[in-house]
């Protein structure tokens, strides 16, 4: 038997997790790197029987999941993984198997992104480590608007944390109710309002067909043109040429992303070298006590499989 671990970028999967259970069945091999186009993610997964994908970083569709004969199991990390066709592995008799997680490292990270895009953290760091000294004036969050575009399990954190620092939380989504948002401390008002009042807008919704491109040109036209967008969500919620034209134009002066239409992002982006632009590369999960969760667990299913089997 033939196990795989896809896309461990740090190289962390083995030591993150007791895998001797695994080992004592199968031969493991961890990939650090990350292959997208599908011809090549056939070739690589062909030889195994079991595959552990990191969250969505290697979609497996029904078109690559019938092109590997030999796969029988798929263990996920997350509780659930959209990118898996569960339908198609479902009728080859593939296990899927998914894990528990946190949601509390991306509610981190999306007031890292906050405060720094807020406070010009890595323009001042980078001026210090130059040998300089202060270069902007930040902004204060005490007394601002809070934007939340989605108002589920991590949007009612975020508005918490922007309540405890003095902040005006205002909240929409498409099912949210007056009573809803009150409930988790914010304010409940139309979309249109939403981007017109907020001094941040932070967004937190599931990618569907709905919300892919909600936030596009006519959105981000209405925002204050002193205002903060941050994404910590998925990338094509926020249509990426609208966005790229609002800064390159300068209607908005600047953003927090750390998920993006193309993972990981092309090294020739221009979201790589725009001002304004404070980027890190989809880490919102990427926390130590959320990776044991999800080898750990991940390593315990393929292992129960395998004495299974």
């Amino acid at each position: 038997m033939k196990v795989a671990i896809l896309d461990d970028y740090q190289n962390v999967a083995l030591s993150m997790a007791d895998w001797s259970q695994v080992a004592a069945h199968a031969d493991i091999t961890v990939f650090t790197d990350h292959v997208a186009d599908p011809d090549a993610v056939v070739e690589r997964l062909a030889p195994f029987d079991v595959v552990c994908v990191m969250r969505e970083r290697t979609p497996l569709p029904r078109s690559i999941i019938e092109r590997l004969p030999r796969l029988r199991m798929i263990a996920s990390t997350g509780p659930f993984n959209a990118a898996i066709d569960v339908a198609a592995a479902k009728e080859r008799g593939i296990h899927v198997s998914t894990t528990g997680g946190y949601i509390e490292s991306t509610v981190e990270l999306t007031w890292a992104l906050i405060l720094a895009a807020a406070r010009r953290i890595v323009d001042e760091t980078l001026s210090v480590r130059a040998g300089g000294w202060q270069t902007a004036v930040g902004r204060q969050l005490g007394g601002a608007v809070l934007g939340v575009l989605g108002l589920g399990r991590i949007g009612s954190r975020v508005a918490r944390v922007g309540a405890a620092f003095g902040m005006d939380v205002i909240a929409w989504s498409t099912n949210l109710t007056p009573e809803a948002a009150a409930q988790a401390g914010a304010t409940y008002v139309t979309k249109d309002e939403l981007f017109g009042r907020a001094d941040v807008l932070t967004i937190h919704l599931v990618l569907s067909g709905r919300s892919r491109g909600l936030v596009g040109a006519a959105e981000l036209g209405l925002m204050k043109a002193t205002a903060l967008l941050v994404n910590t969500s998925r990338g094509p919620i926020v249509d990426e040429a609208a966005l790229i034209d609002a800064l390159r134009s300068h209607r908005l002066p600047g953003v927090g992303l750390d998920v993006f239409d193309t993972e990981p992002l092309p090294a020739d982006h221009p979201l790589r070298f725009m001002d304004g632009v404070v980027a890190t590369p989809h880490i919102g999960y990427v926390a130590d006590r959320v990776y044991r969760t999800f080898y750990g667990e991940a390593a315990a299913e393929i292992g129960r499989w395998l004495d299974a089997g």
